[in-house]
Formats: structure tokens, sequence, C-alpha cells
């Protein structure tokens, strides 16, 4: 089960796009079959050991105050691993960093996965989840190579559960000025 801040606005296919992009370095394309839109996990929580009410509710404490959030990325990452994992990396996570830190202060963290806990986390909206070995530096010369900005506005917090994807709960942010 995930916590998440996803982009249902029309703005989430710029990192559509670069999923297809990815999904070229891939054995398989890992993002378009989840059926899930782009989005930042903030924890990912074993069941039964978290409640699904217990994660729905720390993840709509930790929003409660935030609006939509219109996030630029300019560079691609990757994390280090078999497979290499690419990642869109945010410019400004204030946003992002506060919503982890309540969710991470409601729920103890020995709960969740250890790269979702304090210290640990690095907000990152994955583009790609299965690089094929023989395609790793490709994939790294393809990250370093990015030098467009885009923007996305992310518009929804929700609680899933997976494989595969199942919304649990969702609740759409307001705009920036609404209450």
């Amino acid at each position: 089960m995930a916590v998440n801040i996803r982009a249902d606005d029309n703005s989430a296919g710029e990192i559509e796009r670069l999923w297809d992009q990815v999904a070229a370095f891939e054995v398989e394309p890992s993002m378009r079959v989840l059926g899930y839109r782009p989005h930042f996990t903030f924890a990912i929580y074993e069941s039964p050991a978290i409640d699904e009410k217990v994660a729905w509710n720390a993840m709509r404490a930790a929003v409660a105050d935030e609006v939509q959030l219109r996030v630029e990325f300019k560079r691609i990452r990757w994390f280090e691993g078999s497979p290499l994992v690419l990642w869109a990396e945010p410019t400004s996570n204030e946003a992002l960093t506060r919503i982890h830190r309540v969710i991470s202060a409601a729920i103890d963290p020995a709960h969740c996965r250890p790269h979702y806990r304090p210290g640990a986390w690095t907000p990152h909206c994955t583009l790609g989840t299965g690089i094929a070995d023989e395609r790793r530096d490709d994939a790294i010369a393809f990250a370093r190579s990015f030098a467009l900005p885009i923007e996305v506005l992310f518009d929804v917090a929700d609680c899933v559960a997976f494989p595969p994807v199942r919304v649990i709960a969702e609740q759409r942010l307001p705009l920036a000025g609404q209450s």
C-alpha cells in the first residue's frame, strides 16, 4: 500500500512522454502498464501492518493545508542497481518534504519500506524501473542529455494498493487561493 500525490492534470503528459522514451531502455515498459498517472510516493507500507484507513488518514492530514503543486523538473537522475531506475528530479521540494515529514510523524517509519523512511527518501517521479543491464549506459546518457525543463501539476492525493494499482481513497487538492 502506498500514499502518493499524482498528476491527473493534462500536464502529466510531459512525464508520460518521458515514460515512453525511457521504455526503449527497459526489458519491458514499466510505467504505462501500471494504469496509474505520474506521481510522487511518500511511503509504502506492508499490509496488514498498517491499516488502509490509518494510511489514508495520515495522508489526508499531510495535505490538509496543501494546494495543487506545480512541480518543475530539469534533470533526470537514476538509482543504481540492477535494474537501474530512471526518475525525474523536482527542482523544488519544500511541499513534498513537508508532506513526507507529516506522514512520517503520523505513522512510525519502521513500518515503511526503507527507501521511503526519513533520511533515506528522495523526492522523485519514476520514469522507468526496469532498465535492461545492456542498455544501462544508453539510459544514463539519455538522462544526462535531458535539458528541457517541464512543469507538471500534481492535483490529487491518494492511497493505493498494489499490484495491480487500485485506488483505495483519493482527494483532489484545491487550486491555490481556494479553500
